[in-house]
């Protein structure tokens, strides 16, 4: 049984390890928000509206235990989430009707609007990916997709496909009231219990709030109008300061931005590659480096 879901030869692993995943997680939410059905769904079946960084944080777990959890620990988790949604309803404001929450269309823009930005976001910042690892990632996140009851065929996995998908989906999307608050909450949130003693410095979240708003799509950032626009280039020079900063904090400290359920689950990861002979010795970030796998697992880096 392999130790993890994704292994650090893995481009999912090199994109999901890395500190700009911050950004890409508020900037997916905040474009997942354009889809009235999808963000009508939140609004109406969670405490998102008290509780926005703690939502992301939630999403953080799963996105770790896909990437570093266990099969046996995603497939528990993966199933529960299934039967939450499945019994979940929507109240469609456009047609006064209550739709199922797990319809597959909106299962597929919240997973694309998600990996979408944690690919961008990360290769803007930075990380250094090739085209073809770009396609690679999105083709090993169609495995991802199918833990929340997706099909693999029908999920978009390569950047040509994704362009098309979001392209296609424009049509769709608008800025309802719940959207603007939810871009609100975002540049300016409640912390949750675990970050509740960084209330002091809330006003310096803004800027990061604002650094994932103006990371979205041109199009995403005009529908919303919520900022003045900046220079792009500006903003690509953020990304990567922001990155730099991140990568700079100590793996241990780091970790305690997450919750503890995820914090215990990085844990058992370590234990499960270091019995598998990965060297450690520069934590889960490190194991991006092919001289710290066992040499069975030496072949060349994703390219």
């Amino acid at each position: 049984m392999a130790a993890t879901v994704q292994p650090p030869e893995s481009v999912t692993w090199r994109v999901h390890i890395d500190r700009s995943m911050w950004v890409g997680g508020v900037r997916g939410l905040m474009l997942q928000a354009l889809h009235p059905m999808a963000m009508w769904g939140v609004w109406q079946n969670s405490n998102f509206q008290e509780d926005p960084l703690g939502r992301l944080q939630r999403t953080a777990d799963f996105v770790g235990m896909a990437t570093f959890g266990s099969p046996e620990e995603i497939a528990e988790l993966a199933a529960r989430v299934r039967g939450i949604h499945r019994n979940l309803r929507i109240l469609n404001h456009d047609t006064g009707r209550r739709e199922r929450l797990d319809q597959p269309e909106l299962l597929l823009w919240v997973h694309c609007a998600e990996v979408h930005s944690y690919l961008e976001v990360a290769r803007r910042s930075g990380l250094p990916l090739t085209d073809a690892m770009a396609d690679r990632y999105l083709d090993e996140q169609r495995h991802t997709a199918t833990y929340v009851g997706l099909h693999a065929e029908d999920v978009p996995g390569s950047v040509a496909e994704m362009e098309t998908y979001l392209n296609d989906m424009r049509s769709s999307l608008r800025v309802t009231e719940e959207a603007a608050a939810t871009v609100r909450f975002l540049l300016w949130p409640t912390m949750p219990e675990n970050l509740r003693f960084l209330t002091p410095g809330k006003p310096g979240y803004f800027p990061f709030g604002a650094l994932c708003y103006y990371s979205l799509p041109d199009w995403a950032r005009k529908m919303y109008g919520v900022l003045p626009e900046v220079p792009q280039p500006a903003v690509t020079a953020a990304l990567r300061s922001f990155r730099l900063a991140m990568t700079a904090v100590p793996e241990r400290l780091h970790d305690f931005a997450f919750m503890k359920p995820t914090r215990d689950m990085l844990e058992r990861s370590r234990r499960r590659l270091a019995a598998e002979g990965y060297d450690l010795s520069h934590g889960l970030i490190g194991l991006r480096d092919p001289r710290t796998w066992p040499s069975r697992r030496r072949s060349p880096a994703p390219a």
